[in-house]
């Protein structure tokens, strides 16, 4: 039984722990809380329900999980994953059932509306699924989870003035604030979790929220979007900055900057993110995945190969190419104290697989 694990938290006499064998040690413990902080899943879908944002998403969600095709639909739909993501900062996250209570089954029925996504998904495996695991420590984490929850809602809010999806310039700023004052244990674990399915992946592609803060309808040539940047001093201190810690020529020994330091080139990439050069990841490729800001080449004419060298700075980077390598040690020292020895052995013995 894995309840040694986190012997601290024992649930009450009468509450039922819905928890699937395919969750990981952390998540297991990350879903224990104390009596006090439970909210049981029918007050908890009355919350989301009185919310417009939450509610849409949770609609969305429901419809996810219709149909022979759920699996595949949680795994790549993007409005799947987006929908997700708003859910995991609400109240139905950490809502519980207690065995016997009135309305018991609609109960039970709204927390597989959120948890049926997490533990059911293919990105769960016996092998670690780290995307999952740093959006539950950052859910455990009160800053995180308020700043995260902050620009999450920020970036998925419609802004019908001007007929847009969600204000951009509001977007930036929620996200800019969570990068600034949530530490990196945290963020960078969100935003370069290792994965090694496209579920996982796809998941990582949403953290930012890119339909608001990412995409737009058209893409700007990238040496229009850099002469923009320039424009900004944030955006264009902050580009600078990238470009000192994450660019070295091809002929260079190294795959980074002052004696390759990738955590700094993770730390300047990070500090984009929010301003009109905020980079993502392209898809939701896991293996041969791509980086770059929302901009293209075509139709740079004489100046294709500027532009393209520009471009370069992102999608053809070795300093980037990969970070999972050297985020997997921050990802995985931040699962457990270091004097936790059966969390450690736990973990270990599930990524092992």
């Amino acid at each position: 039984a894995p309840l040694h694990l986190c012997p601290e938290h024992k649930p009450p006499q009468g509450v039922s722990l819905v928890i699937s064998p395919g969750l990981s040690a952390l998540g297991f413990c990350a879903s224990i809380r104390t009596p006090t902080e439970w909210v049981d899943c029918i007050q908890a879908s009355d919350m989301c329900n009185q919310n417009p944002h939450c509610s849409s998403r949770y609609r969305v969600m429901r419809q996810c999980l219709v149909g022979k095709e759920k699996e595949a639909m949680l795994d790549n739909n993007r409005e799947c994953q987006a929908a997700l993501e708003v859910l995991l900062v609400s109240p139905l996250y950490d809502c519980r059932c207690k065995r016997g209570m009135k309305k018991e089954l609609q109960c039970l029925q709204n927390y597989w509306t959120i948890h049926m996504g997490l533990t059911e998904d293919s990105d769960v495996s016996p092998n670690c699924n780290p995307c999952l695991d740093a959006a539950k420590a950052c859910n455990l984490n009160s800053s995180c989870k308020r700043q995260r929850s902050a620009y999450i809602a920020v970036c998925s809010k419609e802004d019908p003035n001007k007929g847009e999806t969600c204000s951009r310039k509001r977007c930036h700023k929620a996200l800019r604030s969570f990068l600034d004052r949530v530490p990196p244990e945290f963020s960078h674990r969100l935003l370069f979790c290792p994965c090694q399915t496209e579920g996982c992946a796809e998941r990582r592609r949403q953290t930012i929220v890119p339909d608001c803060s990412y995409r737009d309808k058209e893409k700007p040539n990238c040496l229009e979007l850099q002469s923009v940047c320039r424009q900004d001093p944030l955006c264009r201190s902050r580009l600078a900055d990238y470009i000192v810690n994450c660019w070295t020529p091809p002929d260079t020994v190294s795959t980074c900057p002052n004696q390759d330091n990738h955590q700094a080139c993770l730390a300047s990439y990070a500090r984009l993110i929010g301003t009109e050069m905020t980079p993502n990841y392209v898809d939701n490729s896991f293996s041969n995945w791509t980086i770059s800001p929302w901009c293209t080449c075509k139709g740079s004419g004489n100046q294709e190969a500027e532009c393209l060298s520009f471009l370069g700075y992102f999608n053809n980077n070795p300093c980037l190419s990969e970070p999972s390598r050297h985020v997997h040690t921050l990802h995985t020292s931040g699962m457990c104290s270091v004097t936790d020895r059966d969390c450690w052995v736990a973990v270990l013995a599930e990524c092992a697989g």
